[in-house]
Order: C-alpha cells, then structure tokens, then sequence
C-alpha cells in the first residue's frame, strides 16, 4: 500500500479524518475513500465465506460524529454497488454491531461500525465484524490493500437497502441478561428497583442504557447528563479513562446521591462505574471488581490484562482470589486474542480486560462491551443487595498504590521504533546496575522494573507506544515520594538520549 492508505489502518481499525476544523489536519477518510473500503470489506467477506457479493447483507451503524451521517451513506452505496445488501442500522454502538451478526432475528454476514472511538469530533473511522468477531490486523491490511487497487466499481446488479433498530433489539438481550440473572424472587421484571444509577454517555452513543436498559429493570436514572448524541461532544471527551471525564460522573453522582454512576466512551465498547461516595472504579479498581465477579463464577481462571497493571491487582487476583493474572501486550485486540489462545490450548480464561475499559468475556463472544461489563456489575450489585451486602466487599482486600504516574516521552527520529528498542536495549543493561532494581520475568513488552522499600518500593514499566512515535512509562510506587526515588535514576538515563524529548526535569 502506499503511504496515504497504510495512515488509515490504526491496528485492527480502520480511522482519519473526517471533517473540517482542526488547525493542520486535512481529511484523509473521505466520501469517496469509504466508499471503496465498502465494496472491498464485500470483496473480502465473499472471498472469506465463500458466499457471492449478490447473496451476502452488510449491516451498518455509527456513533454520534458529525461525519457519520455522511460517511454512513457512503459505505451504504459501496455495498450496494456490489450487489450486496445493506441494512442501515443508525445510531448504534460497536458492541451491537457485532451483535448483529450473532442475533437470530438479523444473523447479518458481517457488519461495520463507523466510530473514531474517543477521538476529537474531526476524527473518524470503521471496525469490522463478521460472526466470528473482530477483524484482525491482517484482515484490515487486506480490506485497505484492495481499496486502493480497486477501480470503479461495475453494478451489476445493485442490492436492496433495509433498516432495522439494533439497539432496541440488543438492549433487550441486555435486559432479558439481567432479569435472568439476578432471578429476583418478588420483582422479576424489574431486579433493579429502588436502586438509584445514572448515566454518562458524554453526547456518544450509549444513551439508550439509560432509558432503555436501566428504567425497564426499575432503576431511577434521575441525574444521567450527556445522553443525547451530538457529535462535537461539548461537555467532556466521552473517555473513561480521562480525569476531566471521570470528574463529571463523580460531581453527578453525590449531587443526585446515587448508588452508582456509569459512565461510557463514544462507542460504548468500553465504561468504567463511580460509587456512591463518588469513587472512581476505573482501571485497576474496575478490574479487580469484574475479576472477583468471574473468579466467583469460574474459580482459579486466568485473568488476561494489559501490560501496565498495578502489583496491588496481580496480589489481589492470584493471592485473595485464587486466580491466575497473566499480564499481556497493551491494545484491546491483543488481550483479547491472548485469552482466546490460552483457552484454545486448554488454560481456561474467562475475562481479557484492558486498564482503558476494554472488557472481553468469554460468555459473551469475547466481544469488548462496556454495557455488558456494567450488566455483569448490575447483576452482582443486585444479587449482593438481596442479600444485604455490596460490592465493596468484593474488593476490600484490593491494595492501591499511594502514588501512581506515566509520561509520555516523543521520540524525535523517524525510525522510532528502532530509536525505542535501542532505549529498552541499555535500560536492561543498566538495571543490574542500579541497587534495589530487578527486571520482572514474563513481560512481554518494552522493559518491567520492580523496585524494593529502599529504591522506591514500587515498579516501572517503559514500552513503546503501539503505533506512534512514543515511548509510555508507568511508574508506581506504594509509599508516598516513592515514585521520585524511581524517577531519579531513570531521569538520567533517559536524557543521555538526543533524540529523546522528555517531559520532566
């Protein structure tokens, strides 16, 4: 591919830019471009199924963006061109794109869903899905390769176009879970009642969780704010691993004293949940909750996680919940296959989660779905209450570090990943060095460092960035003042380097 298309593929995703109005950045993700990933993502499917172009049906979706509507109909049209058919599925989100492929009702050949995730309004992008779940990298690669060498498009014979609402039909899977689940002995249909939670969906698309999943079941969701889409996304960055983001969910929470705040991203593939008392459970708290719900369900499975998760959770899963942590590569598709290997060779694993949100179960298709992980909490929250207990017991033992940081440090050579490999190449040679410092074994990216009491009592962690030209460093320290003990020689190591822009003194 030339140097314009491989900018598109972000991973397994496809994203550019989309609209106007950022100083600097032109659109790159077209119309016109869409249209041709359209009828190649066809040209892809009929190959892979070996079903032709003319019997297959394409279900489509998008998120709150201002290009989406656009974009939308331009992938629309590219299919149809084949003589594909094309189910318009509006305003939905990732998870229920996916779904769509698996529901009896609909059982579409493949789906797309047009989302830049939490990127800024200019932004844009596709994920795609066929029964099987997500396509991988190499399968973007493909889908990209042929875009770029197809010419017009002949029609043939053109498809036919159809709508149908996929939300409404996958927040009733998600409502029928939860009845289900919780099985409430006096109000079967609504498990949820007399418990207070409300909702942030930052202008994205997760709105419907609240009066579609939440008021069905009983819950007051008095107090939600950013429900209706607008793709400018003016409150806050619909991120819930941002701080700004997570500060609006926690002030919502104690001005409506509510038992429970959810908050999703954009495409609502990933959430994170804010107590009563306004505490975050986002990253490794988030984690520790949903690990100590599975482990409950599936003793001594392997919890698969990103790379940068805390020693306080790896303690909390293995000592206090009998299970296996299994620290991964950082990126949700990574996880996710992770899990879905160690299972193939028979180590069972039944939850891959990122620190960012991404959550994959096993019993739901190892599909990333922020409403289903908070459906798997609002299961628990109910059946602990009927009981008398709540979920704060499931995580009481679970130890946070005093002092937690990352840095991003740009590296300022085109050939970064070389640049980087180089850095993480004498950081090994120099940790035997350094008194109290010692490589973790089992790390499977970049360079981790545990760190004894007298060296800072805690750990680091230097990768480098998946795609752009960064190197990411998380430290954490489990004493105050910790962390600058840790910084301190690594200060000097790192500024040894020219090409290196760090971003501390």
């Amino acid at each position: 591919m030339t140097k314009s298309w491989q900018s598109l593929q972000n991973g397994s995703d496809i994203r550019g830019v989309a609209s106007n109005g950022v100083s600097g950045e032109s659109i790159n993700l077209s119309a016109e471009i869409v249209e041709k990933i359209a009828t190649a993502f066809v040209s892809w499917l009929s190959a892979r199924k070996g079903i032709p172009t003319n019997y297959l049906t394409i279900a489509v979706g998008r998120d709150s963006r201002i290009s989406g509507p656009d974009l939308m109909q331009a992938f629309k049209h590219g299919v149809l061109r084949t003589g594909a058919n094309a189910v318009d599925c509006g305003l939905a989100t990732t998870p229920a794109m996916f779904m769509s492929t698996i529901f009896d009702k609909t059982n579409y050949h493949g789906a797309v869903m047009l989302t830049a995730s939490h990127l800024p309004f200019n932004r844009n992008g596709l994920k795609f899905f066929t029964c099987d779940g997500g396509l991988d990298k190499n399968d973007i690669t493909a889908i990209l390769e042929l875009a770029e060498s197809a010419g017009i498009v002949e029609v043939v014979s053109s498809g036919s176009e159809s709508s149908f609402d996929i939300i409404q039909e996958y927040a009733g899977f998600l409502v029928n879970t939860i009845r289900k689940e919780v099985n409430h002995p006096t109000h079967f249909d609504t498990p949820l009642q007399g418990f207070h939670i409300i909702v942030d969906a930052g202008n994205g698309a997760g709105g419907f969780f609240a009066h579609q999943v939440l008021e069905p079941l009983g819950a007051i969701t008095k107090g939600s704010q950013f429900l209706n889409p607008d793709g400018m996304f003016p409150n806050h960055v619909p991120n819930p691993e941002d701080d700004t983001a997570m500060q609006f969910i926690q002030r919502a929470v104690l001005q409506s004293n509510a038992d429970l705040g959810i908050i999703f991203d954009t495409d609502v593939d990933r959430a994170a949940a804010v107590d009563h008392a306004g505490m975050s459970l986002n990253r490794n708290l988030l984690i520790a909750l949903i690990s100590a719900i599975i482990l409950e369900e599936h003793p001594g499975t392997t919890i698969v996680t990103d790379s940068i998760t805390s020693d306080g959770l790896s303690n909390f899963i293995t000592k206090d919940l009998n299970g296996i942590h299994h620290r991964f590569k950082r990126g949700y598709k990574n996880v996710i296959n992770e899990a879905i290997r160690l299972n193939n060779e028979g180590k069972e694993s039944w939850l891959a989660i990122e620190t960012s949100g991404h959550a994959a179960l096993k019993e739901n298709h190892f599909l990333d779905d922020g409403a289903f992980l908070m459906t798997k909490i609002l299961i628990k929250l109910a059946r602990l209450s009927l009981r008398g207990e709540n979920f704060h017991d499931l995580i009481d033992k679970m130890i946070m570090p005093a002092e937690s940081q990352e840095y991003r440090i740009k590296i300022m050579t085109p050939d970064f990943k070389q640049y980087g490999n180089k850095v993480i190449n004498e950081l090994v040679l120099l940790v035997p060095g350094i008194s109290g410092w010692q490589i973790v074994p089992d790390n499977y990216e970049g360079i981790r460092v545990s760190c004894n009491d007298e060296s800072g009592d805690g750990w680091f962690l230097l990768r480098l960035s998946l795609h752009d030209p960064v190197m990411a460093l998380n430290v954490e320290s489990n004493k105050l003042g910790g962390i600058n003990m840790i910084m301190n020689p690594l200060k000097l190591f790192l500024k040894s380097f020219a090409d290196l822009n760090v971003p501390f003194e």
